[in-house]
């Protein structure tokens, strides 16, 4: 992984467009047209998620709105249980080269969040594989070895990987300032709120990410990738 990676700036968009980008990004590294990326999202309008083999969800999903604005039903390409994107910021990884199977390439890619969080005063650590995950809809109702929790348990960052001949998408949600009511409303039960950690800025949370990614892994982040902006 060491080398130059490309850093895409911060934007918002709906939740086709930042899946559709997140697909392109990792064609094209397979293809040899980019080096490894980073990039940060937030989806506008407030969207849920679905994992890739996530067939079965509530009707109701599809005419759901939040302040005015019906809610976004899009499938990641990544697996996991549904995600409620309001209040969050998503990270995108897309990288190649990595050694050992998917737990071992989930621990090598959370590096940074750890460190990065960790300067912000915030311990992470691994989850726990628990066996009933798929009997829930919601990914933040329960937690796997590849989520990251505080001390109090509360589960901060979910993540999900696409793997395609040896290349690797990883994206995950990191809950900043989760609307209780929403989520209860899509979820059907109150949102675990186990000490969450003090709200954070984005600004000064994407900076320190950046700066423990190019440090954790070795690696110079450099510019936004032109053919976006086509």
């Amino acid at each position: 992984m060491a080398g130059v990676w490309h850093y895409i700036p911060p934007m918002a968009a709906p939740g086709e467009t930042q899946m559709a980008i997140d697909r392109w990004l990792l064609d094209q590294h397979l293809q040899g047209n980019i080096p490894s990326v980073l990039r940060f999202y937030t989806w506008q309008p407030a969207a849920i998620s679905l994992g890739y083999h996530q067939r079965n969800y509530p009707e109701f999903w599809e005419n759901l709105t939040y302040q005015g604005e019906k809610i976004d039903l899009v499938r990641r390409p990544s697996g996991g249980r549904a995600v409620l994107h309001q209040g969050d910021l998503t990270y995108a990884i897309v990288t190649s080269g990595l050694t050992g199977d998917r737990q071992k390439n989930y621990e090598t890619l959370c590096q940074f969040l750890i460190a990065g969080f960790e300067k912000l005063g915030i311990s992470l650590s691994y989850g726990q594989q628990q066996r009933n995950y798929e009997h829930f809809d919601s990914c933040f109702r329960t937690h796997t070895k590849a989520d990251l929790v505080t001390e109090s348990g509360y589960k901060l960052i979910g993540s999900a990987q696409l793997r395609r001949q040896g290349a690797i998408l990883q994206h995950g949600s990191i809950r900043l300032n989760p609307d209780p009511a929403l989520y209860e409303l899509v979820f059907g039960e109150k949102l675990m709120l186990s000490s969450p950690p003090a709200p954070l800025s984005t600004t000064e949370l994407i900076a320190v990410l950046r700066e423990n990614l190019q440090t954790c892994f070795g690696v110079t982040l450099q510019g936004s990738l032109l053919p976006l902006e086509r």
